[in-house]
């Protein structure tokens, strides 16, 4: 069936036919609609794949030579029947449609429970029965007279009765024409307040509903504290006591009614990620399964659903059925040169984020609204630079008071140039100090001088480029996935090849998990001068060197950390996506700023 997105810019006409299933969206959450309709953007969750489990047995259509004719006498049953209308707008797959003495039954399978009415009895809900509704109208275009229908629903093993009257019909037709405002309309629809529906939604992750309605919430307190401040410069006195009432009313409600804020509980965490480095390996595949070999010999399987990525180094081919595999999975294949230098990115189709990158687009031309993000980016920076050295350094207090000051100093830079500058002076202290972070061990001295690049001269900076490589993978996907364009910053320069968005975002995250983990690594004995190769091309680690540093990297990802606003704990590699998630808010215009993480 079709289901493609939506081209709000040209208004109703331009819209392909509404998806019943999108008609059910639109009942159960304006919002959900609009992104999986009009964005194009879905994710499973586990009732998601259990709802697809329940129609597994629904789902393969019945036989049918002329869809125009098609006759369903008493007794008959169709599966999975597939019915469009022009007049309607509407397109739909039935489940089952049942023939009987008076007319058609429909029944359509759902994987929860049917809602109680006030007497305790079950009765289906709403969007279901606007979907049983819908399908009955699609079926009276066919010349089918749908007289009953129902919700077959799987946790309670029953059938729950629809009754297709003339009001639920109008209510179908007025949810369609609605549904319909509102893709046209280009907007989101602001998401629901404290709902229980949220808790069940795959769309969740991706909404964040109480997020979004904390920030909206903060910044019409500043609002209301601003005109309380300033605002009273020739008003009226009736004007200046309704706004005091308005402040009171709203800081009685804030107090009452506090977001209840929950951890987004995106899925595809779950697997394993898959690193091949040995020269001349194969990917391939065979039945439902990745095999890695070399030279012709199998050194590992694993089955495909139970891979969340590849990380492939240097020489290492993926064969074609390899390669469709991934992308049918939704497997990212990233690929590194031997040495550890991000290169690129194999992956399936993103999101299609049109409002997020038209917003984008249009916002990182306006030189206020890229200072306004580099600002806090680099805020957060030296902040989490500054307890990086407080938690594991012995530093000076002068030294903490200068990075206090340079971190402050972010909020008055006039431009990028005396910004960057900040930045510079900032790091120059950092790393100047970043040796009191390593313990000394009697059997490796450390030959810091400062930090070096292109390519890293010793150990600890090879530690430290290889992990800000790995740090720009990771976000150069999450931007991808969310539905920016990681190749458009605000602070870093597009250039080709290179993710300049994504190393907007991981300035924010350099010191708490790469800087981390090469701290870790040394100090816990992890490594040793062994592990490393030093040659005129600069100093890398080994193969057998590299095992111990995806320990402590993925160690660190799955670390959980507090966040900073919400207070709720999450691990490192999901915080990188609500920051993401966060910038794509503020670019489609739901933020109204961007928040750069810093820990305690």
């Amino acid at each position: 069936m079709s289901d493609a997105p939506v081209q709000t810019q040209g208004g109703l006409e331009s819209q392909p036919p509404l998806p019943v299933r999108r008609l059910h969206n639109f009942s159960y959450c304006p919002r959900l609609f609009y992104f999986q309709w009009v964005e194009n953007i879905f994710q499973e969750n586990a009732d998601t794949v259990a709802g697809s489990h329940i129609h597994r047995n629904v789902d393969a259509p019945s036989r049918l030579d002329d869809p125009k004719e098609l006759g369903l006498p008493e007794g008959s049953k169709l599966r999975s029947l597939r019915l469009e209308s022009e007049t309607l707008g509407l397109i739909g797959v039935v489940d089952i449609v049942e023939g009987g003495p008076d007319g058609a039954e429909i029944i359509d399978y759902k994987k929860g429970s049917a809602r109680r009415d006030t007497e305790g009895e079950r009765v289906a809900k709403e969007p279901d029965a606007l979907q049983v509704a819908a399908h009955a109208l699609l079926l009276r275009e066919q010349g089918i007279n749908a007289v009953r229908g129902a919700i077959y629903y799987a946790a309670d093993k029953r059938r729950v009765p629809v009754e297709l009257t003339e009001d639920l019909f109008g209510k179908v037709r007025k949810a369609i024409e609605d549904a319909r405002a509102v893709a046209a309309s280009g907007k989101c629809p602001p998401p629901l307040k404290n709902d229980p529906r949220c808790l069940y939604c795959s769309a969740y992750p991706i909404c964040l509903p109480n997020e979004s309605l904390w920030w909206s919430k903060r910044k019409k307190s500043e609002d209301l504290e601003g005109q309380l401040q300033f605002g009273f410069i020739g008003q009226s006195a009736d004007a200046i006591r309704d706004k005091i009432l308005e402040a009171l009313d709203f800081a009685a409600e804030s107090s009452n009614r506090e977001p209840t804020l929950q951890p987004p509980r995106p899925g595809g965490d779950d697997g394993e990620v898959l690193v091949v480095q040995t020269p001349g390996a194969q990917i391939g595949q065979r039945g439902d399964e990745l095999i890695v070999s070399v030279k012709g010999e199998d050194v590992r399987k694993l089955p495909g659903q139970q891979i969340r990525a590849i990380y492939c180094y240097g020489a290492v081919q993926l064969t074609a059925q390899a390669v469709s595999t991934c992308l049918e999975l939704g497997i990212d294949v990233a690929y590194f040169s031997p040495a550890g230098r991000f290169l690129g990115m194999l992956g399936g189709l993103p999101a299609t984020g049109v409002d997020a990158r038209r917003g984008q687009y249009r916002l990182f031309e306006l030189p206020t609204v890229r200072l306004q993000l580099a600002r806090e980016i680099i805020r957060a920076k030296i902040h989490n630079q500054r307890v990086m050295l407080m938690r594991n350094g012995d530093v000076p207090d002068r030294v903490t008071g200068l990075m206090a000051g340079f971190r402050d100093a972010t909020d008055s830079a006039r431009d990028l140039t005396s910004l960057l500058g900040i930045e510079g002076s900032a790091a120059a202290i950092y790393f100047e100090q970043f040796e009191s972070m390593l313990k000394q061990r009697t059997d490796w001295k450390f030959d810091w001088r400062g930090r070096n690049r292109r390519p890293p001269r010793d150990p600890v900076n090879a530690l430290l480029s290889l992990g800000y490589s790995m740090l720009a993978k990771e976000l150069a996907g999450v931007c991808f996935a969310v539905g920016l364009d990681p190749f458009l910053g605000f602070m870093h320069q597009p250039r080709y090849g290179r993710p300049a968005l994504a190393l907007d975002l991981m300035e924010e995250f350099r010191p708490l998990v790469a800087d981390s983990v090469a701290i870790s690594l040394i100090n816990r004995g992890e490594l040793g001068p062994e592990d490393f190769i030093k040659s005129a091309n600069g100093t890398f680690l080994t193969d057998k060197g590299r095992r111990p540093f995806w320990e402590a990297w993925f160690r660190r990802l799955d670390t959980e950390v507090s966040h900073p606003e919400f207070n709720y704990k999450m691990a490192y590699r999901r915080m990188l996506e609500v920051q993401a998630r966060q910038l794509w808010r503020f670019v489609r215009g739901e933020a109204l700023t961007y928040h750069g993480f810093v820990t305690r």
